[in-house]
């Protein structure tokens, strides 16, 4: 029997969530501000959502637009307060000037996490090289998942890139989850299933009205059909 296929869905509060849920969502992405691509989300808001469903919850810790990491001891300390409002699993991911994965602030994070799953998100879009980022995050503790399109401008451009990468599935640096989001559009599904993709992240595409309006559970379950049930 084929593995079901994993569909997370990005939520900005408890009513996002409980749609989400009801619709098939399997893990939502939890975060905030989504005019800066996703910021980190109050810890009372993860505690209320954390009560409100019971699938798995990844909580964005990015505290500013772009990809640099900033303040990483406010992010250590925001990360902390994040686990005490039940948070076990996260989404984050830094570069450096020169577009390389900023080792040192992935690092100070991971050490506060102690374990938790996390996933490193689109930052690696955005890498200046991302199969040495990969191998340098090969052995990360926690790090389980990729959250990416294949490229910055989205799954239409880095399509072949996603698919190279699905076939590389195993090797160091490939052993982590394919999580394909970002421009993904129901057509693109078959094509990723057939090559054993079993990840799929949807923000806009949970919501009919646009980033505005909530998200809705028939149209979750519309990409729940579309991935298997």
């Amino acid at each position: 029997m084929s593995k079901r296929a994993v569909l997370e869905v990005i939520a900005l509060d408890v009513e996002d969530a409980v749609a989400a849920q009801a619709g098939g969502a399997d893990r939502l992405e939890l975060v905030t501000d989504m005019a800066a691509d996703g910021l980190t989300p109050s810890a009372a808001t993860v505690a209320a959502i954390r009560a409100a469903v019971d699938i798995d919850l990844r909580v964005m810790l990015r505290l500013a637009d772009g990809f640099a990491a900033g303040d990483v001891e406010r992010l250590t300390r925001v990360a902390g307060e994040l686990r005490e409002a039940g948070a076990t699993q996260f989404v984050l991911g830094f570069l450096d000037a020169d577009g390389g994965v900023d080792l040192g602030a992935v690092e100070g994070i991971a050490k506060v996490l102690d374990g938790c799953r996390w996933t490193f998100h689109r930052a690696i879009d955005r890498s200046a090289d991302r199969d040495a980022l990969r191998k340098q995050l090969a052995d990360f503790p926690g790090l389980d998942t990729y959250l990416t399109a294949g490229s910055a401008g989205g799954v239409d451009e880095g399509l072949n890139v996603l698919l190279a990468e699905a076939r590389r599935r195993g090797e160091p640096g490939y052993e982590q989850h394919l999580l394909v989001g970002g421009g993904l559009r129901l057509d693109h599904v078959p094509g990723l299933l057939d090559a054993g993709i079993d990840g799929f992240h949807i923000g806009g595409a949970a919501r009919p009205a646009g980033w505005a309006g909530p998200v809705s559970a028939d149209a979750v379950a519309q990409w729940r059909r579309v991935l298997g049930e």
